[in-house]
């Protein structure tokens, strides 16, 4: 806790030497006529998001045609890639000069909601969203976000590449011991530089699949207590470096070099894996970059399944904008306007409102239909979705993930570096 709060402190004495820059960077005026005036009448809001550029193109037409629709409303938009996103947010936001309006994970929600970063939104309309997924964006029974897209957690392969290879492809219900065996069989077919699998050594959200599938829990309790079981922790540890030994996964050097939905250095669109983790709604951020040539399967499963639901990301407003209204009135209008659900489609999950699924479901491309399988695949027997408490998204991404780079690398034993992450986690979960 106490390296958490000094994070913190730290974060806010650098955004106030660099807010002129932090607000300038990666950012781009809509209706830059109306940015610059006086006239109380107009509102400008800020707004943050990350993803493909796929995601881009489509929110930006969404907030054009708002702006429409509202011509006393202009934006300021900012939008990045996952990688830095939340480092730049935390700088912002300890700075209270974060954006209006901004997208927010389940692993961030309560670290923001329980500083009181984010604003009470629920005058937004989500009579038509089910309730589970309602649920999943509040924070002491209040809402602190939307939900925007229905997902569900799965691997992505590369279907043309199995096809070459003359191999069956994964199919839905599959083990983790079909996958383990699948990428032994094919390693042998494929080029040097190749590997059938992308190693998840340091990744906590595929290992959380793994525990889940042998019946031991999510990560972290309802509590917020650990609950990495040991035993299970060391045999996941045990399989993945029988694998790197093997050459069925990619090398260490490889492993940390990816920089997901990057064309060039995304391990799978670059063709350096044939299988890694993917969500439902990544799936777009795939296709888009070689259409057609990717297919979506449900996690693995052992004693249980693995798989499960959840939201695809959230929209949330600052506690500190001053024009909270307005923003959530935006919300309101991502989620259950028409018009904006054409434009959208499927950039950030399969639509939650369930009378816009209903119009959009019908038309939708191979690649939408993907998505929407793969959740109804995971759906009756998913197991329960749990965020994690306040400090999981550093935890997840930060300590975690440093101690298995470590592993990776043959810097630390497996059961030094399981009582590592565990000081990790008792350190930054509060």
């Amino acid at each position: 806790m106490k390296k958490n709060i000094k994070k913190w402190l730290v974060l806010m004495i650098a955004s106030i030497l660099m807010m002129s820059l932090v607000a300038c960077s990666a950012s781009t005026n809509s209706k830059s006529d109306n940015s610059s005036s006086s006239d109380d009448s107009n509102t400008k809001l800020r707004i943050v998001w990350w993803g493909s550029q796929e995601r881009h193109d489509a929110t930006l037409k969404a907030i054009e045609l708002y702006e429409e629709k509202n011509p006393n409303v202009s934006f300021e938009v900012e939008f990045s890639g996952w990688d830095g996103y939340w480092d730049k947010l935390a700088t912002q936001a300890a700075a209270k000069n974060a954006p209006d309006i901004i997208q927010m994970d389940a692993s961030y929600l309560q670290e923001y909601a329980g500083r009181n970063q984010l604003a009470d939104l629920s005058g937004v309309n989500t009579s038509d969203i089910d309730p589970s997924l309602v649920e999943s964006g509040k924070y002491k029974d209040k809402a602190y976000a939307v939900p925007l897209g229905n997902n569900a957690i799965g691997m992505v392969y590369n279907k043309s590449a199995f096809e070459k290879l003359g191999v069956e492809p994964p199919e839905n219900g599959w083990t983790w011991d079909d996958l383990f065996t699948l990428a032994k069989e094919i390693q042998p077919k494929l080029e040097d530089g190749v590997y059938a699998l992308r190693d998840f050594t340091y990744d906590p959200g595929v290992y959380e699949l793994y525990q889940l599938s042998k019946g031991k829990g999510h990560l972290s309790k309802e509590d917020g207590s650990f609950n990495i079981d040991k035993e299970t922790w060391l045999e996941w540890q045990s399989i993945f470096k029988e694998l790197r030994e093997l050459g069925v996964v990619t090398p260490p050097d490889v492993t940390v070099s990816e920089q997901e939905y990057d064309p060039k250095q995304d391990l799978l669109l670059n063709n350096t894996v044939l299988i890694k983790q993917s969500f439902a709604a990544q799936f777009p951020s795939y296709d888009s970059v070689q259409p057609g040539s990717y297919a979506l399967v449900t996690a693995p499963r052992s004693d249980e399944a693995g798989g499960y639901l959840k939201p695809s990301m959230f929209w949330s407003v600052s506690e500190h904008s001053k024009n909270k209204e307005e923003a959530q009135k935006f919300v309101d209008f991502f989620i259950n306007d028409p018009e904006a659900a054409e434009i959208l489609g499927v950039s950030r999950g399969i639509p939650v409102s369930n009378k816009i699924l209903e119009t959009l479901s019908p038309s939708f491309s191979e690649s939408e239909t993907a998505q929407l399988t793969l959740i109804n695949e995971t759906a009756p027997d998913a197991q329960p979705f749990n965020g994690g408490p306040k400090g999981w998204g550093d935890f997840a991404n930060n300590g975690y993930r440093q101690v298995g780079e470590q592993l990776t690398f043959g810097q630390i034993e497996p059961e030094e570096a399981f009582e590592e992450i565990k000081r990790e986690y008792e350190d930054t979960i509060n």
